[in-house]
């Protein structure tokens, strides 16, 4: 199983969570994951085991981000193409996808991972500039990746029905 699948797993993402997550409000938000969670590990150095509450809030948004907003009146933006990217990319074993897509898109989905180490060493050893080097090279790997999936979108939202459902404008 791939990261990608084990995490849409994880979230419990069924079709209306997904028509939530593509609100851009919902997407853009997501960006703030990474540097929100950093603040709440660090701020075991001023609040002791008491950062254990934004820690744990920090973890309730990921998860509750998608379910937040409502499903979006407009879906012909960045943000909701890339979210429709990213579920046709999920479902490629049951639908293929053209071959083009799928080396540059495991190939961004490595270079985010590459960041994690120095993301995970910057909240373990209190290094500000590797937290915030972590932070940056995650969050605009990611930022490709969802640009790739409104390219892999645009490819084949002609090709299934229940695609072009998915882009209102």
């Amino acid at each position: 199983m791939d990261f990608t699948r084990f995490a849409e797993k994880l979230m419990a993402m069924d079709d209306d969570t997904w028509a939530r997550h593509s609100n851009p409000w919902s997407v853009y938000t997501r960006f703030s994951i990474l540097p929100l969670m950093s603040l709440a590990f660090w701020s075991r150095e001023w609040i002791g085991s008491y950062s254990l509450i934004p820690i744990l809030l920090s973890f309730i948004w990921i998860w509750l981000n998608p379910r937040m907003f409502g499903v979006p009146a407009k879906t012909d933006n960045w943000a909701s193409m890339g979210t429709f990217g990213e579920r046709i990319y999920l479902d490629r074993k049951i639908n293929p996808i053209p071959d083009h897509h799928i080396l540059p898109t495991i190939v961004l989905q490595i270079m985010s991972g590459i960041g994690l180490p120095i993301f995970i060493y910057g909240l373990y050893s209190l290094n500000l500039w590797a937290l915030v080097l972590g932070n940056m090279w995650i969050i605009v790997f990611k930022a490709w990746f969802v640009d790739r999936m409104v390219w892999l979108f645009n490819d084949m939202k002609d090709t299934n029905p229940k695609y072009l459902i998915w882009l209102k404008s």
